[in-house]
């Protein structure tokens, strides 16, 4: 098992990664809690163990059910139970629990502490990790929520194997996200030609490191967002059937479009990232009937959006926030995007 720490000014707390990490559970329950909340879904057929008296508590599945609404049921269903400040809250499941369990955790008792238990791709290398936690309005994706650091993660990559391939493949979303914010530091391997448990402590291991130099994103933790701008306007417009890594691989694609537009990169680096996108199966083209004006509408929503559209875009110094950009170029790369991607 692989052991990654994220260190933190207040508190750091560790990632387990590998084979059987779920059995690290127990001992990462914190002391003196009496009761441990265990929120999950239907059909994900994972029971863990806390080592205290605990209870399940089933939230819904799908965006349509991330809202305050869940969060609300949530909590009062923790109340009638009787769980105190003092117990904890364990998120078994993938993104969408890992941020209503997390926001519940924030919230109630104005703090509960939280453990994850993060059972898909997607959630390992990315929803998991770092503290965000938030529900979605009908404005936009995650526009309510609440920084809320786990006490621990557990990313048991036994998980994984029994999930759905498309699953498996929008989890691929994150990773080729990831092929551009690895500077080297984390180990001098390629991500691609690492085995599925050191691909994910080496996602855990950057996200970690962006997260402690910036936990609350006030600046670097807005790279983490490569390609989420395109991604949650095609998600937000709800006509198409795109899970989240999906909509990233295509957002990624974009981004580098974009940046090959504002001169910021060439046509070589354009290419790679459509070289590992593709390389994971994943689409590299917008959706059939996508309509310029409701994404451009889409991107002022998004939340980095606080001086005129905001993109997060490659570069001579690497990936890195762009504010205020045009849209003759946003249209421009759009335009790309449809002539020349094939969406898979």
């Amino acid at each position: 098992m692989i052991v990654v720490p994220v260190p933190l000014a207040e508190r750091t707390y560790d990632v387990f990664v590998g084979p059987g990490a779920v059995d690290a559970l127990a001992s990462t329950v914190p002391p003196g809690a009496r009761r441990a909340a265990i929120v999950t879904q239907s059909g994900l057929g994972i029971d863990v163990d806390p080592g205290i008296e605990h209870r399940t508590f089933v939230i819904g599945t799908g965006e349509a059910t991330k809202t305050l609404a869940s969060v609300e049921d949530l909590c009062r269903q923790l109340a009638q139970w009787g769980l105190t400040r003092a117990d904890v809250v364990i998120a078994v499941g993938g993104g969408m629990v890992t941020d209503v369990a997390g926001f519940a955790a924030a919230v109630y008792h104005r703090g509960v502490e939280l453990i994850s238990v993060s059972t898909t791709l997607l959630g390992q290398i990315d929803a998991a990790i770092g503290g965000k936690t938030g529900v979605n309005l009908p404005e936009g994706k995650n526009l309510v929520g609440a920084f809320w650091q786990p006490r621990a993660v557990i990313c048991d990559t036994d998980f994984l194997a029994t999930l759905p391939p498309r699953e498996l493949r929008s989890g691929m979303g994150e990773l080729a996200k990831y092929h551009f914010l690895d500077d080297g530091s984390h180990g001098s391997a390629p991500l691609e030609a690492l085995t599925l448990d050191e691909q994910v402590a080496r996602c855990v291991a950057i996200k970690a490191a962006v997260v402690a130099s910036d936990e609350r994103e006030g600046g670097r933790r807005a790279t983490l967002n490569y390609g989420h701008t395109l991604a949650h306007a095609l998600e937000i417009a709800g006509s198409f059937d795109l899970r989240h890594g999906e909509a990233v691989a295509i957002g990624l694609v974009y981004a580098a479009e974009l940046a090959r537009v504002l001169g910021r990169i060439d046509d070589a680096r354009v290419a790679e990232h459509r070289t590992v996108v593709s390389g994971y199966d994943l689409p590299v083209g917008l959706p059939a009937g996508s309509d310029a004006d409701e994404l451009v509408a889409l991107f002022g929503r998004d939340k980095k959006a606080i001086d005129g559209v905001t993109f997060v875009l490659d570069g001579p110094d690497g990936v890195e926030t762009v504010t205020d950009v045009d849209r003759g170029a946003i249209d421009e790369a759009l335009a790309l995007m449809t002539t020349q991607g094939v969406t898979r």
